[in-house]
């Protein structure tokens, strides 16, 4: 079967390809209806078409055009409400023969509403109807028993998502505009979140003068792995970490080392990022630091410290 099913993905990524070559200038009439659309793109299909409507509708709506999926039979019963003359029409049926979705076109006809037909079939009742036809044909000998849909879904599909990405290209829609529609997702995080939204802000402190053991058991307290040290002014003047501490106890008579200032020990030459930083931005600097945690920091002053975890937790890495 191993064989069976990488001939299937090849007839499929056959007919994308032919499909591909016989597009011509008519295309570019389809963008510009959709880019001087005022209202939404509205898919309507039923059955399996309908499902790839549905996604198609998905991906324009992501990509910052206004989309809703109608099921042509629902239309027939009240869901034509939700179609205004300023909408644009996309009609998917690849035989260009399906009752239900024929039933509704005189209603968009009546609205002065433009309909784009994605078809396989150029002759069809949905080809004469429509304002302007997507060329979704594929050999018949493709699908199983010339019946079973799937070249001519995968088709359809791949002609949406490529009409879609034109539409994002004409209009400029950049990544920072993708993010605003996926706020929840990695792209919208990377965008959006920031180091005061992910900062802890009760950090562990102790000030220059503080012995190590003292400044230890505040380490501990804070269960953020290290401690960071105020001067006199209240400015920070450096951070300690569990991994200094390591490394001293590793260098020194363990005898001595809980008699050392702070001071003696930390670092003052630290990274640091302020609360306004984009969290990818300190995870940037955090990776090529190879640190785990960063101050942050206003004017001198500590506004909380930063850890790897919560940018794991958060899904920004």
């Amino acid at each position: 079967m191993k064989d069976f099913i990488k001939q299937e993905l090849k007839k499929e990524a056959d007919s994308i390809l032919q499909v591909a070559e016989r597009i011509d200038d008519k295309i570019e009439k389809v963008i510009d209806v959709l880019f001087a659309c005022k209202g939404k793109v509205v898919l309507v299909g039923i059955g399996k078409t309908g499902h790839i409507a549905r996604k198609i509708s998905a991906t324009f709506a992501s990509t910052g055009t206004s989309s809703v999926f109608l099921h042509a039979a629902e239309g027939l019963h009240g869901d034509l409400g939700i179609v205004d003359k300023k909408d644009v029409v996309i009609a998917i049926s690849y035989s260009g023969g399906s009752s239900e979705l024929l039933s509704v076109l005189p209603y968009f006809k009546f609205m002065g509403v433009p309909i784009i037909a994605f078809t396989g079939k150029l002759d069809s009742a949905l080809a004469k109807a429509a304002d302007f036809v997507v060329d979704c044909g594929v050999d018949e000998s493709t699908e199983q028993f010339g019946l079973v849909p799937t070249a001519s879904t995968t088709v359809c599909l791949a002609m949406g998502d490529a009409i879609a990405v034109a539409l994002l290209k004409r209009k400029n829609f950049s990544v920072d505009d993708f993010a605003k529609f996926h706020p929840g997702g990695t792209i919208g995080k990377r965008i959006f979140l920031k180091v005061e939204d992910l900062m802890c802000k009760n950090s562990p402190v102790v000030r220059v003068g503080t012995d190590l053991q003292e400044a230890v058991l505040t380490m501990s307290s804070g269960k953020l792995g290290c401690v960071v040290v105020l001067d006199s002014d209240e400015n920070l003047a450096g951070i300690f970490t569990d991994g200094d501490l390591r490394r001293e106890l590793q260098r020194r008579d363990f005898k001595d080392c809980y008699h050392l200032k702070i001071e003696d020990l930390m670092t003052s030459d630290f990274r640091k990022c302020e609360p306004n930083w984009l969290a990818v931005d300190a995870l940037r600097l955090m990776e090529n630091s190879k640190i785990m945690m960063l101050p942050v920091v206003t004017g001198g002053k500590l506004r909380g410290i930063l850890h790897m975890h919560a940018l794991l937790e958060a899904g920004v890495v």
